[in-house]
């Protein structure tokens, strides 16, 4: 298939800049919450965030990494070793924890997809934990969240979340119809990523889908200003990231100061070995954090999230 980029790119962001202050900037983080490489990008999207806290519009696009359209595997069990041994891989560069078995292939990222946008109506801390719980499912627990019941069942118990209200948001035409939305956007990438030539192991090169479209890679951050952006696809270095924003918005990025272990647990609720190490300091563990063993790495959850967390009742 010959590929043809959009030239339009992305549209303007009509805004307007504070007077005296920096240009606005709005993120889009095109991606999926069974995705690997965003799994692995967590440690840099999480630290970005907490740099940018308060002062930009971090918008997510799920872009449906696990189609409802795509064939089923001739062979489960054969596709499930395969990709088994292909998360491993993605593990030696990311060091990201894999689950010590995974029990399928996921046959679909809509039912996760949908629970992770309902989520955002209860709150941006309901929204964060709800994903985190989704990413979870498969890269903790080897059981991905594809179908409705095991996405509700996975997020059963978060503090603050009302699950009859998730269950009815997720199944509403509203929300179904926002990630249809966020997966045509994703399905229109801007021209830059047809011809990405950077050193990673994942550099973000627009990927054809079984259907014959076109996608951004996943993760894919879309920074843009009026009249500019910036496209950072792929699994990059968090330094990749705080460029594209100190060249749209000089100013903007104040790197926050790691947080002292507790604090950290406290504000995460759930941390890989990466994660803390980038965003905490101090001697690690905190107290009565639990630890959850992988099979690369721990992840620590905070102890009131243990309580209800499918994968401290292991």
């Amino acid at each position: 298939m010959t590929v043809t980029p959009d030239p339009d790119g992305p549209p303007p962001l009509e805004v307007t800049p504070a007077p005296g202050g920096p240009p606005p900037l709005e993120v889009v983080e095109y991606t999926d919450p069974l995705c690997p490489w965003a799994w692995g990008s967590e440690p840099s999207f999480r630290r970005l965030r907490a740099a940018l806290a308060g002062r930009v519009r971090w918008r997510r696009a799920y872009a449906i990494l696990f189609d409802d359209e795509d064939d089923p595997p001739p062979d489960p069990a054969v596709e499930t070793a395969w990709y088994a041994s292909h998360l491993a891989d993605i593990g030696a560069h990311t060091q990201a924890p894999r689950a010590h078995r995974l029990s399928r292939v996921a046959a679909s990222s809509w039912p996760s997809s949908l629970v992770a946008r309902a989520a955002e109506a209860q709150g941006p801390e309901s929204a964060e934990r709800v994903l985190r719980r989704l990413r979870e499912s498969v890269f903790v627990l080897g059981e991905p969240a594809d179908t409705e019941a095991l996405a509700l069942r996975s997020v059963r118990g978060v503090p603050g979340l009302d699950p009859g209200r998730l269950a009815r948001d997720a199944a509403s035409a509203s929300v179904r119809e926002s990630v249809r939305a966020d997966r045509a956007e994703a399905r229109r990438p801007v021209p830059e990523v047809f011809s990405v030539r950077e050193r990673s192991p994942h550099p973000g090169a627009a990927k054809e889908t079984p259907g014959g479209e076109v996608r951004y890679a996943l993760p894919t951050l879309l920074f843009r200003a009026p009249g500019a952006y910036r496209v950072v696809p792929g699994w990059r270095p968090y330094e990749a990231y705080a460029a594209a924003v100190d060249a749209l918005s000089p100013g903007l990025r104040q790197e926050a100061a790691p947080l002292a272990p507790d604090r950290a647990l406290e504000r995460y609720r759930s941390l890989t070995e990466p994660e803390r190490l980038v965003l905490s300091e101090g001697v690690w563990p905190p107290p009565r954090a639990v630890r959850v063993d992988t099979a690369q790495g721990a992840v620590w959850l905070h102890p009131d999230d243990a309580q209800h967390h499918p994968a401290a009742r292991q």
